[in-house]
């Protein structure tokens, strides 16, 4: 009888052995970087299919709020916010058979700063459990780093250093042209509401100590970025200006007195001619729309100092578009075919970084490899989420969309009620954007001619992103630029989303 009870609870442990569960994940740390796809790889051994299981990934404190929860055979509709649409059921490999060979793995799309930490796993049965730990570190690499005279002492420079767009917050070196480590200045850090740092340094530097300069700014992971700037040519015109700097005074201000003269003198002028009247272009939401005289002589570093790091969104990208590996340069698919006559307002691409306030600014190169200027493309800002479509009257600022379009030799116009035309003795080869959402106003500018085109005075609300559209059958594609510094061509192949319908 003895015997009998020890071999059925034998039996017991046997059978509960072996349907425990057992998880198991890899010992390195898993790194991603902002705005990419990452999984955390995640296995039951030995495997055993887990269709059946109860699956929940979660954060720290937030376990009734998880990032995934798989019951039932099926994702439930239980879930933290700022993985909605983003999270979903991975493999860890290309070889992996998926749940019905234990793998429970956690993907993760368009990565943000907020994703860096701990992610847990908690996996059970009908009558066992297991759970697991996991880190994921998450990395972005700023802009290319700015440098600028800010004063000049004698023969000393201070001298400036700005990158935005870094994750987690970068190490700032100054270095001489032999590599050589100087000393030291102050830096500044700030950081955005979405978790990226912002990074402004500062240095004194003469020729004796070198004569490049650079500013290097490095993650722990060896990524990094590098500015370099010659100094001995603002030493120079500092020098050789100073015997001569109260005379270039006084005829400065002799020359700016003389053009008051002469505006008074033209205004005046205009008086005595009877003009007709102008009403400004009113339409309802969008306010009043002003097409300006081409304004000079625009501070582009003044602008730039609101730059942010733009890229492409590729699934927002209409399937007619190619897009490259650094989600900079689009332009449309060789083997795409208009359906319609006109421009193909439906060839968009949104960019992936979304604002609800502030001020926001962009440049975009339309010429590239020695051709001209682009003849068709499309650039402005839409609401988060909605869709392009072939019908231009559906465009529009009440619909939650703001452009200025080239449409070759039709010229440039905006979306607007009624629409502006601008008239413009020369193509663009670099356009900028600004995107000043709490004055609401989106402003386009010739970067490469300082000169400002045209102003939009709007009503914003929600969330809004860039959007682009290349058109077709130019021979350069639409690239958006590092404004910090000139940009190579990039020598990248595009990648399609072209598929034939």
């Amino acid at each position: 009888m003895i015997s009998v009870i020890i071999v059925g609870f034998l039996l017991i442990l046997l059978i509960e052995a072996s349907v425990s569960l057992v998880v198991v994940v890899p010992e390195d740390e898993i790194a991603g970087q902002v705005g990419s796809t990452v999984t955390l790889p995640c296995w039951i051994a030995p495997p055993q299919n887990a269709e059946g299981l109860e699956i929940r990934w979660y954060r720290p404190e937030h376990f009734n709020t998880p990032v995934l929860f798989y019951r039932d055979g099926k994702i439930q509709d239980i879930q933290e916010e700022h993985y909605r649409n983003r999270s979903s059921l991975g493999l860890r490999s290309a070889q992996s058979g998926g749940l019905k060979d234990g793998d429970v793995s956690l993907r993760l799309d368009k990565l943000t700063a907020q994703d860096e930490g701990v992610f847990h796993l908690y996996l059970k049965g009908d009558s066992t459990f297991d759970g697991q730990v996991m880190t994921l570190n998450i990395t972005a690499l700023g802009s290319i780093p700015v440098l600028s005279q800010r004063a000049v002492s004698g023969d000393k420079v201070n001298m400036s250093c700005r990158s935005s767009g870094w994750f987690p917050e970068p190490n700032v070196r100054w270095m001489s042209d032999d590599r050589r480590l100087l000393s030291p200045g102050q830096v500044s850090v700030s950081r955005a509401a979405d978790g990226m740092f912002s990074v402004q340094s500062w240095t004194i530097v003469s020729p004796s100590d070198t004569q490049l300069i650079s500013c290097l700014l490095a993650l722990n992971t060896g990524q990094h970025r590098e500015g370099r700037i010659d100094i001995t040519d603002i030493i120079s015109l500092e020098v050789t200006s100073g015997p001569w700097k109260a005379l270039f005074i006084i005829f400065l201000i002799c020359a700016l007195l003389g053009l008051a003269a002469f505006i008074v003198y033209k205004y005046r002028e205009k008086l005595t001619v009877k003009k007709p009247s102008e009403q400004p272009c009113e339409d309802g939401a969008m306010g009043n729309m002003r097409e300006e005289n081409v304004v000079l002589n625009i501070n582009m570093e003044e602008l730039r100092k609101d730059a942010v790091n733009i890229t492409l969104d590729r699934e927002t990208a209409h399937p007619g578009l190619m897009i490259n590996k650094d989600l900079k340069i689009v332009r449309d698919a060789s083997g795409y075919v208009q359906k319609n006559e006109g421009f193909p307002y439906e060839l968009c691409v949104c960019g992936a970084q979304k604002f609800s306030s502030g001020r926001h600014y962009w440049e975009v190169d339309l010429a590239q490899n020695n051709f001209p200027p682009k003849d068709y493309w499309l650039i402005g800002v839409q609401k988060d989420g909605n869709c392009s479509s072939t019908d231009k009257s559906r465009l529009t600022p009440s619909d939650g969309f703001w452009f200025l379009c080239s449409d070759g030799a039709n010229g440039f116009h905006t979306n607007t009620d009624p629409q502006i035309t601008l008239s413009l003795s020369s193509r663009p080869e670099r356009l900028g954007v600004l995107l000043d959402y709490d004055n609401a106003r989106l402003s386009f500018y010739n970067a490469k001619h300082c000169q400002h085109l045209l102003t939009i005075n709007t009503k914003f609300s929600g969330v809004l992103v860039p959007l682009f559209n290349p058109g077709v059958g130019d021979k350069s594609s639409l690239k958006i630029l590092d404004v910090s510094v000139e940009s190579p061509d990039s020598s990248q192949p595009l990648l399609g989303n072209y598929s034939e319908a």
